[in-house]
C-alpha cells in the first residue's frame, strides 16, 4: 500500500477529511415547486470524473433512471410540531425542541437558556391558537447527559397524550440553516408521511410528488415503506477527530412483515435495493446487523463512514449534506470520500441547492465503490 492510499484511508476516518466550502447562497432557503421540479445529479459510474457532470437531470425524471424491478424504500416519519415556546414563572422566555417520550407525557427536550433550566423548574407553554385560552405547564425532572437536554414532565390528565395536544402548541421545527424560508408546513413532510414522531423530515423524500409515486408504478418500480423518527443525531455534528470514536444516537425504527418480504422478492427476482435517504439505510443497514432481516419495532444506533460493509442497500437517493457531519460519512460510504467531495465540488460549480429544501443526488447501484 502507497503512502498515498494510506493518507487517504486515515483521512476517510479523520473529522478533518469530511470538510468543504458551500458558498451561503446556495443553502436553500424555500423548496422547489413543484417537488419534483428539483435538480437532480446522477451518479451512474464508479469514477468522478467530468462524466458527473453530464448527467444532470430533474428529479422528475426519477422512473427512467431506474429499472422495473427495483425497489424504493421510503420512510414514512412524520415531522412533530415539536419546538414550543412558553415563560418561566418569572416570565422568562424559554424555546424548547422536543426529541423523543421517555414514558407517558415524560419527554427528553433540548432546552434554550439551558444552563438555566435546573431541576424543579416549571414552564408555561401557551395555545398558538386564537380561540385557545388554556395553558401547558412542564417541569424539569432532570438533566440527560448524552444530549445535554432535560427531562419534562408535561402536566396532562392521564388520558391526553401530549402528542393529541401538539398543534395547539408546538410549531413544526426547520433546521438551523433554514433562516429566511416562506414555506408552508406541509412542504417540510413528504407527501406519503404517516408515522408522527420525528423532529426532522427525511429530506430526500420531499421530491416526490403523488403523481411521481404513481408513474414509478407504471413502471414497474416498487415500493416499500419503513419508519424511522429522525431525531437529534441525525443533525448534531461529528465532534472528534476519529470518526471510529463517534457514538450515534438510538433512533426509533419500524419496519413491518411486509416490508421485508418485499426486500425478500425484490432480490429473488434480480430487483435492486434502492434507498430514499439516509434515514432509510441507516434503517435496513442497522436492521441487517441482527442477522437475516426479520421484522422489527425498537431502537438502533448504527454509524456507517468508508469501510462499512453493505448488506442490503444497493442505490441511494440523498440530498447533499453538510460538513463534518455524519450523513457525509454515510454517503462517502457508499462511493468513496475523495469522489464524493469532487462531485460536491462539481454540483457548487453548477448552482445546485443544498441542504433540507435543495437539490438530490441518484446514486444508481452502477455508481458505487461495490461496482468498481
Amino acid at each position: 500500500m502507497s503512502d498515498l492510499e494510506i493518507q487517504n484511508i486515515n483521512l476517510d476516518r479523520s473529522l478533518s477529511g469530511y470538510d468543504y466550502e458551500l458558498p451561503s447562497e446556495l443553502i436553500a432557503q424555500n423548496p422547489a415547486v413543484p417537488r419534483d421540479s428539483s435538480r437532480l445529479l446522477v451518479v451512474n459510474s464508479p469514477s468522478a470524473g467530468q462524466e458527473t457532470l453530464a448527467l444532470n437531470h430533474i428529479f422528475r425524471d426519477l422512473p427512467e433512471l431506474l429499472q422495473p424491478g427495483d425497489l424504493l424504500v421510503m420512510n414514512n416519519t412524520k415531522v412533530m410540531p415539536a419546538r414550543l415556546y412558553g415563560r418561566k414563572s418569572t416570565g422568562a422566555k424559554v424555546e424548547v425542541l422536543l426529541l423523543e417520550e421517555r414514558q407517558h407525557n415524560c419527554w427528553l427536550a433540548l432546552v434554550k437558556p439551558g444552563k438555566h433550566f435546573k431541576i424543579g423548574t416549571q414552564i408555561i407553554f401557551d395555545g398558538n391558537k386564537l380561540s385557545l385560552s388554556t395553558e401547558l405547564t412542564a417541569t424539569v425532572l432532570e438533566t440527560d447527559a448524552a444530549t445535554g437536554g432535560r427531562l419534562l414532565q408535561f402536566d396532562l390528565p392521564e388520558n391526553i397524550s401530549l402528542v393529541q395536544v401538539l398543534e395547539q402548541f408546538g410549531e413544526i421545527p426547520l433546521p438551523p440553516y433554514i433562516t429566511a424560508s416562506t414555506a408552508a408546513d406541509e412542504q417540510y413532510q413528504t407527501v406519503y408521511a404517516q408515522q408522527q414522531g420525528a423532529i426532522a423530515a427525511p429530506t430526500a423524500g420531499l421530491h416526490f410528488t403523488p403523481e411521481l409515486l404513481d408513474k414509478l408504478r407504471d413502471r414497474g418500480i416498487n415500493q416499500a415503506f419503513v419508519t424511522l423518527h429522525v431525531g437529534v443525531g441525525t443533525f448534531r455534528p461529528v465532534e472528534v477527530e476519529d470518526v471510529t470514536t463517534h457514538q450515534m444516537h438510538e433512533e426509533w425504527i419500524e419496519v413491518s412483515a411486509t416490508t421485508i418480504e418485499q426486500i425478500r422478492a425484490t432480490k429473488a427476482a434480480g430487483g435492486r435495493i434502492i434507498a430514499v435517504g439516509t434515514t432509510v439505510v441507516r434503517t435496513l443497514e442497522g436492521l441487517a446487523q441482527f442477522g437475516d432481516l426479520q421484522p422489527y419495532v425498537g431502537k438502533i444506533n448504527l454509524f456507517i463512514y468508508p469501510g462499512y460493509q453493505w448488506r442490503v442497500v444497493e442505490g441511494l437517493i440523498t440530498n447533499f449534506h453538510l460538513p463534518r457531519s455524519s450523513l457525509l460519512m454515510l454517503v462517502s460510504a457508499l462511493i468513496g470520500r475523495q469522489r464524493l467531495l469532487k462531485i460536491y465540488q462539481q454540483a457548487i460549480a453548477s448552482q445546485y441547492r443544498f441542504y433540507s429544501f435543495g437539490d438530490a443526488m441518484l446514486i444508481l447501484p452502477e455508481g458505487t465503490l461495490s461496482a468498481e
